[in-house]
C-alpha cells in the first residue's frame, strides 16, 4: 500500500534527481538533499540552476543554505485550514514534512466520526503537523518532544491555525519517562501517534536506536491506551525499515491487546509535478478501530 499526499495547494514537489529535490513552498523554490533520490536528473533545466535556495551538504557533515534569490527568514503555508511555519534550518529541514499531509487527512476524519470526545498522545511530535491536524478536528492533545525548540514551534503552528483555545498540551521530555509517569499517573488516550527517529537522544543523553527500543516503547505506550481506543500510528524514515515490521510489531502490541480493528502498513509519498515520479517518503504502520 502507499498513501500519496497530492492535495496540497502551498507546497509543490516540482522534480527531483541527482540525490536533489526541488519543491516549492508557497512562493519559495528551494532544492535540497534526499537520499532516496538515486537516479538522474533528465535536464537540469533552469529552475534548478536558480532556486530561492539550494542546501549544499559539507563533506565535514551538516551543511548550509546558499542564497541565490532573496527570501524571507520565514514564513506560512496553508494545508486546508491548517496553517504552518517555515523556517529553512542548518540541517536541510524545513519544519515540515509535507507528506505527513496523508495522514492528518486520515486522523481529522477518525475523530470528527468518532462523534465522541478523544485524548491524543503524540510522541517524537516535532512542530506538531499532527497534534495540529488532531486538535483541529476537535480532540484533546498531548505534544512531547525532547527538544524545547521544536515544542515552541509547534505552539506557533497551533497559534496560527486559530486554535489557541483548543486543550494542547505542550510537553518538553524524554518520552520514555514521559508516558512511564502517565502509567504512574493513570492517564489514559484514546490514539497514540509517534514519528520516531531512527537514532536520537534525549535531553539527558538517553539513546534510542530504533530497531533495539521500538517493540520494547510500544509495549510501555498500550499502558496509556483507553479502554475504548481509535487508532495508533507510527511513522518511520529509517531506511531499509520494511513496512512489515510496523505491521508486525502492531500485530503483536496493539491488536493483541485491543483484539479487534485492523493493522496495515505501506509507503507514504508525495508525486512530482513535472514528472509523475512518486517520492519515496518513509512508511507508517496504522492499527484502527
Amino acid at each position: 500500500m502507499i498513501l500519496l499526499s497530492d492535495k496540497w495547494k502551498d507546497y509543490e514537489l516540482i522534480d527531483m534527481g541527482n540525490g536533489e529535490k526541488l519543491e516549492k513552498w508557497g512562493d519559495v523554490v528551494l532544492r535540497r538533499p534526499d537520499p532516496q533520490v538515486i537516479w538522474p536528473i533528465n535536464k537540469e533545466w533552469p529552475l534548478w540552476k536558480n532556486p530561492h535556495g539550494h542546501y549544499h551538504r559539507s563533506n565535514r557533515g551538516g551543511g548550509s543554505w546558499e542564497v541565490k534569490k532573496k527570501y524571507p527568514e520565514q514564513w506560512n503555508i496553508n494545508y486546508g485550514p491548517l496553517k504552518f511555519k517555515i523556517k529553512p534550518t542548518g540541517f536541510k529541514h524545513t519544519g515540515l514534512f509535507p507528506e505527513q499531509a496523508a495522514n492528518w487527512d486520515w486522523m481529522i476524519d477518525k475523530i470528527k466520526s468518532s462523534k465522541r470526545p478523544i485524548k491524543v498522545l503524540n510522541l517524537f511530535a516535532y512542530t506538531g503537523g499532527a497534534s495540529v491536524a488532531c486538535a483541529y478536528a476537535g480532540a484533546e492533545v498531548c505534544h512531547v518532544d525532547a527538544a524545547k525548540g521544536m515544542v515552541n514551534w509547534a505552539k506557533e503552528n497551533i497559534e496560527l491555525s486559530g486554535l489557541r483555545d483548543r486543550t494542547v498540551r505542550f510537553i518538553v521530555d524524554d518520552v520514555f519517562k514521559f508516558v512511564e509517569r502517565e502509567v504512574r499517573r493513570g492517564n489514559k488516550y484514546d490514539a497514540i501517534i509517534m514519528d520516531p527517529p531512527s537514532y536520537g537522544r534525549g535531553p539527558k543523553g538517553e539513546v534510542w536506536k530504533i530497531e533495539d527500543k521500538l517493540y520494547e516503547f510500544l509495549e510501555l505506550c498500550l499502558k496509556v491506551l483507553s479502554d475504548n481506543p481509535l487508532f495508533v500510528l507510527i511513522n518511520s524514515y529509517t531506511t531499509g525499515f520494511s513496512p512489515i515490521v510496523l505491521e508486525n510489531i502492531l500485530q503483536t502490541t496493539v491488536r493483541r491487546q485491543v483484539k479487534s480493528g485492523k493493522v496495515y502498513a505501506g509507503e507514504i509519498g508525495i508525486p512530482a509535478s513535472r514528472t509523475g515520479m512518486i517520492l519515496p517518503c518513509g512508511i507508517f504502520g496504522r492499527w484502527e478501530a
